[in-house]
């Protein structure tokens, strides 16, 4: 959709000469066009544009000089302005009232940053919706041809394509989070990790829109550059072969240019030109509009650059105007000395929209009048599937065990653990084959401490699954099996377990449990400290939760999976990252009303706050968890909660407080033989002698640690093992 108030800025090249032109969109092929001529001295011109590039390298690196960078693109933008456009050309831009302009250059004008040009108030790319559409002179490109967009736009986010880039899988989560509340609007689709070349070019053409998330190569032969995948690159070649065939996207996003690290000194003269090289395979072969960044950009302002863009443009501004607000955005947060709102680019028409506002809006009115027939609806719709799955999955239509069952359900969530245990028990005797008893059986002999008997009905779970064939329940008991054995510490078993999960869920296309099962073995990997093996298992897991999340299982599986990403990063001390996801999670358990998992929240979050040295913050978190775990009679969650509570008092200096909360971890601890709980507080206890000054009473406790860390296979033994020798020192 174009409207008729966008300029055109036609600049042409002839040797040392500029010969330039502005006129209105609609004038395109008007007979008569009034020129002027301007005389270059290109060897001057390209200086500048080399500093302006060593300015924008530059950018973010010290603050004390952030004054003197703006100044000095100012003035170099100023002398390009002075040098490259006509008296003519230069009134009319100070004149127009219209924010639309189409830059219509040369091809060997591409390495000028024309965004940058600045007219003594402010710099082109601030004050117009810009859009650069090049002309070239290569007879062999043919004309593109562009797709027709579907009324609900499809869109791919291709985020961390190599597995190496932890904050460009975190803008695709974010992305895709942002866009999946406007499902109405917007199908999207999110792909991480392992993304090889032949995904991307089987998929390329299903989608209008793609963002891309990661490493881009540039070679000195141009047709080679291109997007890092892990089998080798997506070039500009392959792009070129595609182009005969139709349908490629309508917009691609390559946040990508210089993402990867780069060295603190360098300069990169031709960075445009490269840009160019990507954007031109994509344009020439049918794609409207590429978005690319010239320099490397930081982490947390990529992302905020890209959230801002596809939030105005879902809502119907066009895509030039949705770059230009991006940068007021950029500068708005980080201010305009920092300089990353000068890094983008954009190719193609700025007055193009691809969603339309007053259909949104007629939309959420049509929603609105018709509130109580959707939620009548909905509601139908909840019921009967409910009875189905009741159906389906608990494999009883005798209405007393249902019955039974759900007073069981109500009393687990009541922390009511006991009355649990024996109505579960009367419903095994009326119906052994009723599946869905024994992992909420098992589940509450492990919130009591009694690992035995969890195991036990966790293994009657999987031979009666077993002896129905209920594959699913199956992969569902051998995921309790692991984590019951992950939660004593008997990592090999936990292991075997999760991969049986893995592999029967697999085999049966059984998303759920292959997402759970992935999730639980992530853990084990940070039990182990391999972060990246677990940050890889967990991106499998919320892609397929996050593309399901309709459902209850899928949403509550997600909430998990963010999590357990938080869990990821707070061991890797990335705190703030840590406490996004944590976010996250907690929003999708309030929703579902889960208070177990909203414990583990608090608790963690908290644990931040520890780090942060922000006690009160951290008691406040802690007393909220503490209060929900005694609630609901979690013993195995209590000895872990004085262990932490513990750690809180330690590091405020009252030994005291710390002193008692770790003995009561150990009483809860041997009550019920929660090992890896003993283990921690009897390591805590002796850090707390250590520090009192207490060195015996210290290796006596690190010792007892040590003897139960020596058959747990975790780094937690070499870790005491250090602290036994510093005291001997």
């Amino acid at each position: 959709m174009t409207e008729t108030n966008t300029l055109v800025l036609e600049i042409l090249k002839q040797d040392n000469l500029l010969t330039m032109s502005m006129f209105e969109q609609q004038h395109l092929a008007s007979t008569i066009r009034h020129y002027s001529k301007v005389s270059v001295f290109f060897g001057e011109i390209d200086r500048l544009c080399l500093e302006i590039i060593s300015i924008l390298n530059k950018a973010g690196r010290d603050d004390a000089q952030e004054i003197d960078l703006i100044n000095n693109l100012k003035k170099n933008g100023h002398l390009l302005w002075d040098q490259l456009l006509s008296h003519q050309i230069k009134q009319k831009l100070k004149q127009v009232q219209t924010q639309n302009l189409i830059l219509f250059i040369d091809e060997e004008l591409i390495h000028i940053p024309w965004e940058i040009l600045y007219d003594g108030t402010d710099f082109l790319c601030l004050k117009f919706n810009l859009g650069r559409v090049v002309r070239t002179r290569d007879s062999s490109v043919p004309l593109p041809q562009y797709r027709s967009i579907a009324s609900i736009p499809k869109m791919l986010i291709l985020a961390n394509p190599t597995s190496d880039l932890k904050s460009a899988y975190l803008e695709g989560v974010f992305i895709k989070d942002q866009l999946d509340r406007r499902r109405k609007q917007i199908n999207v689709d999110f792909k991480s990790t392992n993304i090889d070349t032949l995904y991307v070019k089987k998929n390329l053409r299903d989608y209008d829109i793609i963002h891309f998330a990661g490493h881009c190569e540039y070679d000195a032969e141009p047709k080679n550059s291109g997007w890092v995948l892990c089998d080798g690159r997506f070039s500009c070649r392959d792009i070129q072969a595609m182009s005969e065939a139709l349908n490629l996207p309508t917009l691609v996003f390559s946040n990508a240019c210089y993402s990867a690290k780069v060295d603190k000194d360098s300069f990169d003269a031709d960075c445009q030109g490269k840009t160019y090289s990507l954007a031109s395979a994509f344009l020439f072969s049918g794609v409207r509009h590429y978005i690319g960044s010239i320099r490397k950009i930081e982490d947390p302002i990529s992302l905020k650059f890209a959230k801002e863009f596809y939030a105005n443009l879902i809502s119907g501004k066009s895509v030039g105007e949705c770059v230009r607000l991006s940068r007021l955005n950029l500068i708005k947060e980080y201010g305009r000395l920092s300089l990353s709102w000068a890094s983008y680019l954009l190719y193609g028409d700025p007055n193009f929209t691809l969603f339309k506002a007053k259909q949104i809006a007629r939309k959420k009115k049509r929603i609105l009048l018709s509130k109580k027939v959707l939620i009548g609806g909905i509601s139908l719709i909840f019921i009967i599937s409910l009875i189905i799955y009741l159906y389906m999955w608990l494999s009883t239509r005798n209405p007393s065990t249902l019955l039974l069952f759900s007073q069981s359900k109500r009393l687990f969530q009541e922390g009511r653990n006991e009355e649990v245990i024996l109505l579960c028990n009367r419903l095994i005797q009326k119906d052994q084959s009723f599946l869905a008893v024994y992992p909420l059986l098992s589940d509450t002999y492990k919130r009591l401490g009694k690992f035995d008997e969890a195991l036990k009905y966790c293994i009657d779970y999987a031979i009666y699954s077993e002896k129905k064939h209920n594959i699913k329940n199956l992969a569902s008991s051998y995921i309790g099996i692991g984590w019951l054995y992950h939660n004593q510490g008997d990592y090999p078993r936990a292991h075997e377990f999760y991969n049986k999960a893995i592999k029967v869920s697999t085999e049966n296309n059984d998303k759920l449990n292959e997402a759970a099962a992935l999730r639980k073995l992530a853990v084990w990997y940070i039990d182990k400290e391999d972060y990246a093996q677990a940050l890889d298992l967990l991106t499998k897991s919320s892609e397929i939760n996050r593309e399901r999340q309709h459902m209850y299982e899928y949403r509550y599986n997600l909430a998990c999976d963010y999590f357990d990403i938080g869990l990821v990063f707070i061991n890797k001390d990335e705190f703030t990252t840590a406490k996004e996801f944590y976010t996250k999670s907690q929003k999708i358990f309030e929703k579902l009303k889960l208070k177990n998992e909203l414990s583990d929240y608090w608790f963690n979050l908290g644990e931040i706050y520890l780090f942060e040295k922000e006690y009160q913050k951290v008691l406040d978190c802690y007393r909220r968890g503490f209060r929900i775990d005694e609630a609901q009679g979690n013993i195995f969650s209590l000895a872990s909660d004085y262990n932490m509570m513990g750690e809180l008092y330690l590091d405020m200096g009252d030994f005291s407080k710390a002193e008692e909360c770790f003995n009561r971890s150990v009483g809860l601890s041997k009550g019920i033989n929660a090992k890896l709980e003993l283990a921690s507080a009897y390591y805590n206890l002796g850090l707390l002698y250590k520090q009192k000054g207490y060195k015996n009473k210290a290796k006596e406790y690190l010792r007892s640690a040590q003897e139960i860390y020596s058959h747990i296979d975790t780094p937690d033994y070499q870790n005491v093992k250090e602290e036994i020798l510093s005291l001997n020192q």
